[in-house]
């Protein structure tokens, strides 16, 4: 059986950790928080996106008619005629972007 004073430490040692899950609970919360925030504050940009895409698109599935742009009109081929790409402006994003430029030249080669 355990004496006292090795009870006693266990009994500190279970209390300090438990000051350090609170912490760590707290800091995610807060992280959280501030990722809904973010999530929140993007819906109008997002929104407006989506606009400027259902737009392209419906120019492009009216063809030729008026209205069309030349560009999105098309010579009626199964090529690739317009790749929409979009990339970060944040920091540390450089790995990010480079591989979505890669991959839109890959999809643009092919």
């Amino acid at each position: 059986m355990a004496s006292l004073k090795e009870l006693k430490i266990r009994i500190g040692s279970v209390k300090s950790t438990q000051k350090i899950t609170k912490a760590k609970q707290m800091v995610a919360a807060a992280k959280l928080r501030k990722a809904q925030a973010a999530a929140e504050a993007a819906r109008p940009y997002s929104s407006r996106l989506e606009a400027v895409v259902a737009s392209l698109a419906s120019k492009i599935a009216g063809g030729s008619g008026e209205g069309a742009s030349p560009l999105l009109a098309g010579t009626g081929k199964d090529e690739v005629h317009l790749l929409v790409v979009a990339n970060s402006d944040r920091g540390l994003a450089g790995a990010f972007n480079a591989n979505i430029v890669k991959a839109a030249r890959v999809k643009a080669d092919a």
